[in-house]
């Protein structure tokens, strides 16, 4: 738990100014000249993934440590290995760039919102003397800052930038394993123990959002690149900006289970749905 509290804020930062390099302003104006494809995700990612993640730990009967942990994890916004995916399903790259950095610049209101109001309606005390506003303001410093200065570094350095794109996704991803595997290590007899109580939750989570996605995208959105945007957005998760709340609010490995148990299960099933929908056109 301790390098995990060491590292995830260091390793998350470092992966939002990474998504700052690859933004300019056109990826938010975007959002103004062509509103539908993005209103599309942008709901289904920030308001129905919750709301079927609370539905589940409704149903599903779980300790009330896993439940939340699942909030936070439903509460997360997409992460770089989105862009990535959805590059190689043949998607629409621009439109999870803009939903990646709209979704992960308003985490800081949203994740709060969702992860307090959820442990409250299930009836779990947060006894950390921690309120939204303070984890707001931790995440500003994380999320936001980062990134408003890798897009002023681009806008200085754009030719450097842009020739290292590849380089620089492969760094997130691999800060993001990074944190996964420390916590594996760490915790490893701890984690076994909670790991199957939470594997199933974030498997049916991870495969309802992908299909709850893909067939919304079918009806709203303007095509099938969107439709595989949308779908891989919904289905994963910025993983160490969900451990990074964790480890800010608990002291217990368990709230951040159900996050090390979906970073494992959104691989596998995203790189399956990458190879059912490349060939679709």
């Amino acid at each position: 738990m301790e390098i995990a509290k060491t590292i995830a804020p260091i390793c998350l930062a470092i992966i939002m100014f990474g998504l700052g390099l690859g933004l300019t302003v056109s990826d938010f104006t975007r959002v103004v000249k062509n509103p539908k494809d993005f209103i599309v995700g942008f709901i289904s990612q920030v308001i129905l993934l919750p709301i079927i993640a609370l539905i589940l730990i409704s149903i599903i009967t779980l300790p009330l440590e896993i439940a939340v942990g699942v909030m936070i994890v439903a509460a997360a916004p997409g992460g770089v290995t989105s862009n990535i995916l959805t590059k190689f399903a043949g998607g629409d790259v621009a439109l999870s760039v803009t939903l990646t950095a709209v979704v992960s610049l308003l985490s800081i209101l949203t994740v709060p919102f969702i992860v307090f109001y959820s442990a409250d309606f299930i009836g779990l005390e947060i006894t950390k003397e921690i309120s939204m506003i303070n984890i707001a303001i931790k995440m500003f410093f994380v999320v936001t800052v980062p990134v408003i200065f890798g897009m002023i570094v681009r806008s200085l350095m754009s030719d450097f930038i842009i020739s290292k794109t590849l380089i620089i996704q492969r760094i997130s991803v691999i800060l993001f394993l990074i944190v996964f595997i420390s916590i594996w290590i760490e915790e490893w007899d701890r984690i076994i123990s909670f790991i199957t109580r939470a594997g199933l939750i974030a498997l049916i989570l991870n495969l309802t959002m992908i299909f709850i996605g893909y067939y919304i995208a079918k009806i709203f959105a303007s095509g099938i690149p969107q439709r595989k945007c949308i779908s891989l957005e919904c289905g994963l998760q910025n993983g160490t900006l969900a451990v990074f709340v964790a480890t800010q609010l608990f002291d217990e490995i368990v709230y951040m289970v159900p996050t090390a148990a979906y970073a494992l299960v959104m691989f596998v099933t995203s790189i399956f749905f990458v190879l059912l929908v490349r060939k679709i056109k």
